[in-house]
């Protein structure tokens, strides 16, 4: 189930970390991790856009450790 809020103004920025962040004009990700291994996504650069809480970003990046998305290195 996924939820759509404004990311800071709803959520804070306290926890939020950009690991993507780096060379692309200051064009990030940012994400949170909150309870019951839900994750927050939003553009860091734009505090009041939208956030998307998902339950399947775990899931997605056990996936992605594990190779099944190396399809998409091409």
């Amino acid at each position: 189930m996924m939820h759509t809020l404004k990311a800071d103004s709803d959520l804070g920025r306290e926890g939020s970390q950009a690991p993507w962040s780096g060379s692309n004009g200051g064009s990030c990700i940012q994400v949170k991790q909150l309870s019951g291994q839900r994750v927050v996504v939003s553009q860091s650069t734009d505090p009041d856009g939208p956030a998307v809480i998902s339950s399947a970003v775990a899931e997605f990046t056990n996936g992605v450790k594990a190779g099944i998305a190396d399809f998409l290195l091409v």
